[in-house]
């Protein structure tokens, strides 16, 4: 069934230039060619039947309606050798540890910006930036990162390379696992020889790492208490709140669950009120204490902040983390992992321009057929322009939009995103992905082996956002004593 084609001058992760499988894929291609189309395509459906009974869903809001789809899947997985695993296992390492330095600082003293490795404007100009009395009187430092999903790509020479920061409320371990879990049962004879690492004992590190975020206090037998807060069921990631609060044993609730007296936040159960001390909330800042934020939020908790002040509490992730994983700030990474560590950033970003410096400005406005332009505050793909395929009157809309607010706008080369073989409307053809790692941070740092590939379906697209159609992909580490572990 499986046909080689032309990598062109993209990085292709399956296949050599010539067409040949590249060695940590060749029991795959090897696999893929003894499945005939009918076959491929009764186990693609039997998968994606799989996704509908589980709910695993997510709203396209590309879709006029705006419904709730199955996550697309795509059957062939990216595999990772060993070695590149490691390197970006301490890149993302390396990386989060000096982001929170950098949020525990700019909720500070704010070293960087008076030492001038990062402009103020960036800081206090900046919409995520929590500028109210101290947020954390009664949390550990270096607590702000709980999870964080770090986006990779590769370029046309194979080099990974960060995307973005998401350090709020990144979405999609779930996926990850139940990618995994239907690779495993319909196409158990893709992992045949195989030595992929385990995701077993993760959402076991997960919970640890969460509730090694407790504040400091007496605690009895049975530990610090922990909830995962969601905005509800008609939220676009609600499948992902559901599976990690099952996963690790935790009560999902909602707003109207919790209630705070004397600064202590509590659990509403049958049994009475239930003290909480780990808030781990997937709700934005400005709907998470309608006392202290949005007065009209039906979402969060009234003097929810307060208990949080006081050490009463733990919200994870923090507030206020969005300062750190805006697009303009993101530019400065690279300089905040040599100020803090004292170290050369081990993967780098892609090169950023940022379009309030007139400099910068023009250079991207006399180049900017070539160049990815971005809204610093959106997220999923929108409100941005891909050069090389928008028209003349889509980049005179941004040009426009740019001059009127130039601080709102980045702009990034065109990086050709490497290309996997993806199997979608009955045949198999290269497309472009990236590569979402969650990184956990508590006392100690880990990241979970694999994440989530996620593949532009549409072909020659290079959005691979799930919220615009994109789909996922298993993602394989190999164990480097050739265990087979999966």
């Amino acid at each position: 069934m499986f046909m080689p084609y032309e990598t062109g001058t993209y990085y292709d992760e399956m296949l050599e230039p010539g067409g040949t499988p590249k060695i940590h894929y060749e029991a795959v291609y090897r696999a893929l060619h003894r499945l005939s189309a009918d076959e491929l395509r009764r186990k693609h459906e039997t998968a994606q039947l799989r996704f509908l009974r589980q709910g695993v869903t997510f709203t396209v809001y590309s879709d006029n309606s705006g419904t709730e789809r199955t996550m697309p899947f795509d059957p062939i997985p990216i595999i990772v050798p060993a070695s590149p695993w490691s390197r970006i296992e301490r890149g993302m390492i390396q990386r989060v540890t000096a982001l929170n330095l950098f949020l525990d600082d700019v909720y500070g003293d704010q070293h960087i910006v008076r030492d001038g490795i990062v402009p103020s404007r960036l800081v206090t100009g900046n919409p995520s930036y929590y500028s109210g009395p101290a947020l954390s009187a009664g949390s550990p430092k270096g607590s702000q990162i709980f999870l964080a999903g770090i986006d990779l790509i590769r370029d046309e020479r194979g080099e990974y390379r960060v995307l973005e920061d998401n350090l709020r409320n990144p979405s999609g371990i779930s996926y990850v696992y139940q990618n995994r879990s239907v690779m495993r049962q319909a196409f158990p004879e893709l992992f045949r020889r195989q030595s992929v690492l385990s995701l077993d004992r993760q959402l076991g590190i997960l919970h640890e790492t969460m509730l090694s975020h407790a504040p400091l206090r007496h605690y009895g037998a049975s530990g610090p208490r922990a909830v995962l807060l969601t905005p509800g069921p008609y939220n676009s990631a609600y499948y992902d709140h559901v599976f990690l609060a099952q996963q690790m044993g935790v009560e999902l609730v909602e707003g109207r669950d919790l209630v705070v007296l004397d600064h202590v936040v509590y659990e509403k159960t049958i049994r009475g009120l239930q003290r909480v001390d780990i808030v781990y909330r997937r709700i934005d800042d400005d709907f998470l204490d309608p006392l202290a934020f949005r007065p009209d939020s039906m979402l969060g908790v009234p003097g929810l902040l307060e208990a949080f002040r006081r050490g009463n509490v733990a919200i994870l992730n923090g507030i206020g983390n969005g300062v750190a994983d805006h697009k303009g700030v993101y530019a400065y990474v690279p300089d905040m992992i040599r100020y803090y560590l004292n170290e050369e950033p081990l993967i780098p970003n892609v090169p950023t321009y940022l379009l309030d410096d007139p400099e910068q400005r023009d250079y991207v406005f006399r180049h900017i057929d070539r160049l990815v332009v971005k809204n610093v505050g959106a997220s999923g793909g929108y409100d941005m322009l891909i050069g090389p395929h928008a028209s003349e009157e889509e980049i005179e809309r941004f040009r426009i939009k740019i001059r009127a607010n130039p601080g709102q706008y980045i702009a990034q080369p065109t990086v050709k995103l490497s290309r996997a073989p993806s199997y979608h409307n009955d045949r198999v053809y290269p497309c472009h992905i990236d590569l979402r790692v969650f990184v956990m941070h508590g006392e100690s740092t880990h990241v979970l082996p694999g994440g989530l590939s996620r593949v532009a379906l549409k072909e020659g697209s290079l959005v691979v956002n799930s919220s615009q159609g994109g789909g996922g992909k298993d993602t394989w580490v190999l164990s480097e004593r050739g265990n087979r572990v999966c």
